[in-house]
């Protein structure tokens, strides 16, 4: 988003009124909620009462952020329409999502499940698998933060020319997402997500629309002359190309589909009903998403050609500042474009902010330190971990340690090794606590070295999905080694006879 040079003075206005539009829609959101805010599952839940137009925005604004826009298009440009696969692996999460969302939600409803955590004592009554998830979730929403910290930096200094340095424009902007979740949880956090995620989707049309103008409309033109000046990226993909692929779809679609912060929002909604018509819609978000930024992206190959991997990374300022060009009325939709990325970016950050805190207040305080405390001070106790992990993370987004790919694929590869509990353990009985626990911490070590050692996808094949082949194959094969004295329920009355199993049961 550097370059902009459209952007200064209007830009600053822009965020501004996005700022104070989400500081009025928090205070709204907590005003003559109190007695909910004192509640676990009314403060991060809002009672499970959202209903279909917040839920779907929601659900919306945790899986986009505005990195989906400012972060897709230049691979798009890089790879060609191998690319495409953008979108059928963000179809993929609403496929893992209508698997077993709707299932978890039932019992979630008659549980009262706050956390991602109460289904796994639900289901395993497993302390040290809960343990383990935690951490896991603890880790990947801190990762997921510190990406959108740094995003939220960029963005607005891009969006303002500057004028807004890096530095202010993080903190005045997590000042604002602080306040607002504060007062209204996740009230106020589903209602800027409904503006935020309108915003976002007006913002992607925008650009789309500029595009399509600058090159006369003529897609069959932009196919033909990426044919012909670099037929790479028009051909068929390689192998490796195509297992990789394919990798990304089973990596992305369970991943996304467990973050904590999507996992409470099925906790949230109203009904079984709103929740499955939520997602139905959210079925056509990647046409409407990814799939358009992937065709701004092949634009901008006949547009800009011959970008470096560093100059591509600028490649939606680019088209922005040409399509800006064109009259005022594509001036200010540019403009209007960019505020609606930072607040895709914050609305994201608000959602993953809201479960780590979630996570601190029921599963670390409630479970270990405070027992005997009440509900209200659990809520406090999180709230308060939030502001510290906030305060922390700022600090290392003061001057970012790596750049935003590297922090998303480290995030990505551990949070998918929780898929197993959530899709297998809802529908195989026979599945083991102590095999899910071993099966997911070796996945995880798994995944985590070979991020760390920058050992790179095996053919095609990224180590956050080896790392989770090895976690299912551990469940699987240890589930079904167990002793039936030994499997999840038949000597713990903690698991509900539901998952219990015997040795008569079939596998």
């Amino acid at each position: 988003m550097n370059g902009l040079t459209f952007a200064g003075t209007g830009g600053v206005l822009v965020l501004i009124a996005y700022a104070v539009i989400m500081l009025v829609i928090g205070y709204f959101a907590g005003r003559g909620k109190s007695d909910e805010g004192k509640t676990n599952r009314g403060y991060y839940l809002t009672g499970g009462g959202l209903g279909f137009v917040a839920l779907l925005f929601t659900l919306y604004a945790t899986q986009y952020s505005g990195n989906a826009i400012v972060g897709y298009a230049p691979t798009a440009y890089r790879d060609g329409f191998s690319w495409w696969q953008s979108v059928p692996f963000m179809i993929a999460v609403i496929a893992v999502y209508l698997l077993f969302a709707p299932r978890l939600y039932v019992i979630a409803k008659k549980q009262g499940f706050v956390t991602p955590t109460d289904w796994i004592r639900y289901r395993f009554g497993s302390t040290k698998l809960a343990v383990l998830v935690a951490v896991l979730m603890l880790w990947g929403l801190a990762n997921y933060l510190l990406e959108q910290l740094v995003a939220m930096g960029q963005g607005i200094a891009g969006l303002t020319g500057d004028t807004v340095p890096y530095q202010i424009g993080v903190i005045a902007f997590v000042l604002v997402m602080l306040a607002y979740s504060w007062t209204g949880g996740m009230r106020a956090v589903a209602l800027t997500d409904v503006m935020q995620g309108i915003a976002l989707l007006l913002g992607i049309g925008a650009m789309l629309f500029g595009a399509l103008y600058l090159v006369e409309g003529d897609l069959a033109g932009v196919t033909q002359h990426i044919a012909q000046t670099e037929p790479e990226k028009a051909g068929v993909p390689t192998t490796e190309d195509s297992i990789n692929w394919f990798s990304m779809i089973l990596l992305i679609g369970f991943g996304a589909a467990v973050y904590p912060h999507a996992i409470q929002r099925i906790y949230a909604a109203r009904s079984e009903r709103t929740l499955k018509r939520s997602l139905a819609i959210m079925a056509w978000m990647p046409l409407a998403t990814t799939g358009v930024v992937f065709v701004v992206g092949i634009i901008g190959i006949q547009l800009f050609p011959g970008l470096s991997t560093a100059d591509s990374e600028q490649l939606v300022g680019m088209i922005a500042n040409e399509v800006a060009g064109v009259n005022v009325v594509f001036y200010v939709l540019m403009i209007l474009l960019f505020g609606g990325v930072v607040a895709a970016i914050v609305s994201t950050a608000d959602s993953a902010l809201l479960a780590f805190s979630s996570i601190v207040s029921r599963d670390v305080y409630g479970r270990s330190f405070g027992r005997t405390a009440s509900e209200g001070k659990q809520v406090r106790v999180g709230k308060v971990a939030g502001v510290v992990a906030v305060g922390v993370l700022l600090l290392i987004a003061w001057n970012p340690p790596g750049t935003l790919l590297s922090i998303f694929v480290l995030k990505f590869e551990l949070i998918v090794q929780l898929a197993p509990v959530f899709v297998l353990g809802l529908y195989w009985r026979r599945m083991t606590a102590n095999a899910a626990f071993w099966g997911m911490l070796t996945g995880a070590l798994t995944a985590g070295f070979l991020s760390v050692a920058d050992l790179g996808p095996f053919y095609g094949v990224p180590g956050g999905l080896a790392g989770l082949l090895l976690n299912v194959a551990i469940c699987v094969l240890g589930s079904l080694a167990s002793r039936p004295r030994d499997r999840a329920g038949t000597t713990d009355p903690s698991v509900p006879a539901d998952f219990r199993a015997t040795s008569a049961d079939p596998a």
